[in-house]
């Protein structure tokens, strides 16, 4: 039943306007929107996978990495992430983070 079906995530938004501006203007990704009663965001991934972005006021942010984006250089995907001003969390704990945000050697690189 489910094998050929395109499986999407979605997340609760209270701004969707930032949102889409953050997905397209600063991550380059291409954004639909729809008015369905209410107003969908759609974030077009690679290998034609979705997210669905909905409206809710006062969601809880997420306590997880809801999204990972594979890469062939970290180090640049870094570089230009935060050359656009974004912050890349640095973490203490059972996964401990560089200066950089990045973590390596503990699985596969991430930030």
């Amino acid at each position: 039943m489910f094998t050929t079906t395109n499986a999407f995530s979605r997340f609760l938004v209270d701004d969707r306007p930032k949102v889409k501006t953050f997905c397209q203007q600063t991550l380059g990704l291409e954004v639909t929107e729809e008015h369905k009663g209410i107003s969908l965001l759609t974030l077009h991934l690679g290998g034609g996978n979705k997210l669905l972005f909905y409206p809710k006021q006062d969601p809880s942010p997420a306590t997880f990495t809801f999204l990972n984006f594979p890469v062939e250089d970290v180090n640049q995907a870094v570089d230009e992430l935060t050359g656009k001003g974004i912050v890349v969390e640095h973490l203490q704990g059972d996964i401990s983070t560089h200066e950089k945000g990045m973590s390596r050697g503990q699985g596969p690189t991430i930030a």
